[in-house]
């Protein structure tokens, strides 16, 4: 068992679904849209509340995963966040790094969700894009892992985490958002604190050039020591700079919900990574936490707990 504290994004979330207004409109296989007429008023039949955010779903899951647990993030002092608090302690996720925000109210976000598994979001992010340093040390914390997911480009609180992460002898898994990927410069000077990084394959091409999952990864691994690569149903890539692993979808089934899917990946991942080292086997845990958490609505219900058996899945594994 590793400990882990997972740093990130805290939010409320409302998921509204089985509406014909919600019926995708495609233009053509590509950029499918929901449309809503202003002014107009539209029956939604099912409502779901449920926390989500980068860092809170990821704690999740290694929780379930039989792992130690430890939250860091930002909320407000109102219903949602004390959601997030409670949805927490339920998972037994340690909360002392839990900092109120005086002035923000906790993130909150309404998904929308088309019949086909997608959704359209809106969201306010509150609590959750405001970090002020001082609330924010690892000076006094002990862990195996730091898993960080995006800090909303704070470049200087992600500098400040890594190196107190590095003095305290925690290895660093780190899922970037598109605010640290705008800013190329300086994420690509704070990656050589990073022994795992994951990206989707649009994300990756933000950091190195390449047109396939093997050239990105490949060149990904100039920049740290293990890279992960998903693709969404075109499947994933990963290597320890060994090893490759290419990976089809662990199942081939329509989606409920997207939500929480790259967080599922990632972290599902780490578990086993932390546990085994075993990239094979990360691979195909990410995977199937993945698909497991697409099946039902939320970022969280479909998380799979440490024990759940898995079935063999198309991959691929050689030396490097």
């Amino acid at each position: 068992m590793a400990k882990i504290i997972t740093v990130g994004a805290a939010i409320q979330d409302v998921f509204l679904s089985q509406s014909d207004a919600l019926t995708p409109v495609c233009e053509s296989p590509e950029h499918c849209f929901a449309r809503l007429d202003l002014g107009a008023k539209a029956d939604v039949n099912q409502i779901h509340f449920s926390t989500g955010g980068g860092a809170t779903n990821a704690a999740v899951t290694f929780s379930r995963q039989g792992h130690y647990a430890s939250f860091m993030g930002a909320i407000g002092h109102d219903p949602a966040g004390q959601a997030v608090i409670a949805d927490l302690d339920k998972e037994n996720i340690d909360t002392h790094l839990v900092r109120y925000s005086p002035k923000y109210s906790t993130g909150y976000s309404v998904l929308l969700l088309a019949s086909n598994g997608e959704r359209t979001i809106l969201t306010y992010r509150g609590a959750s894009t405001h970090y002020h340093e001082a609330d924010f040390d690892l000076s006094e914390e002990d862990a195996d892992w730091l898993y960080v997911s995006t800090l909303a480009g704070n470049m200087p609180m992600l500098h400040k985490l890594f190196q107190q992460a590095k003095r305290r002898d925690m290895k660093i898994c780190f899922n970037p958002g598109k605010k640290e990927l705008a800013q190329k410069d300086k994420l690509l000077g704070l990656l050589s604190d990073v022994d795992v990084l994951t990206l989707n394959k649009e994300e990756m091409q933000q950091l190195v050039s390449g047109e396939d999952l093997e050239a990105l990864v490949r060149r990904g691994l100039r920049l740290v020591p293990v890279v992960l690569v998903t693709d969404g149903v075109n499947g994933s890539i990963a290597s320890d700079g060994k090893t490759i692993v290419r990976a089809l979808m662990y199942d081939d089934r329509p989606s409920i919900d997207r939500t929480g899917a790259g967080d599922a990946f990632a972290s599902g991942f780490l578990s086993e990574w932390a546990r085994s080292g075993n990239l094979k086997n990360s691979v195909i845990m990410g995977s199937a936490n993945a698909s497991s958490v697409v099946m039902k609505i939320g970022a969280k219900a479909g998380i799979l707990y440490a024990g759940t058996v898995l079935h063999a899945m198309p991959i691929q594994e050689r030396e490097i």
